[in-house]
């Protein structure tokens, strides 16, 4: 994930979680899987809880509508 999405999560008092694809064995796998999900680019790929948001610009375009803490709180990585 790109730093400046994890400096914005993480500056919400959430702690994401990272998974860097070309370090880790299947990563090629779980980016063909993201690309049947329509990731594209497909890394980064944000997901929020289970729930897949997309590239940093659709995190962007969620903390600009002010839904991105909402949602943060609603899957539980977040709370006041």
């Amino acid at each position: 994930m790109s730093h400046s999405i994890t400096t914005l999560v993480s500056g919400f008092g959430a702690n994401p979680q990272i998974y860097e694809l070309d370090q880790i064995s299947n990563g090629s796998q779980i980016e063909g899987a993201l690309v049947q999900l329509g990731c594209r680019p497909s890394v980064p790929a944000v997901f929020i809880g289970q729930k897949l948001i997309g590239s940093e610009k659709q995190v962007m375009n969620l903390h600009l509508q002010n839904r991105l803490v909402p949602m943060l709180m609603e899957a539980g990585a977040m709370w006041l």
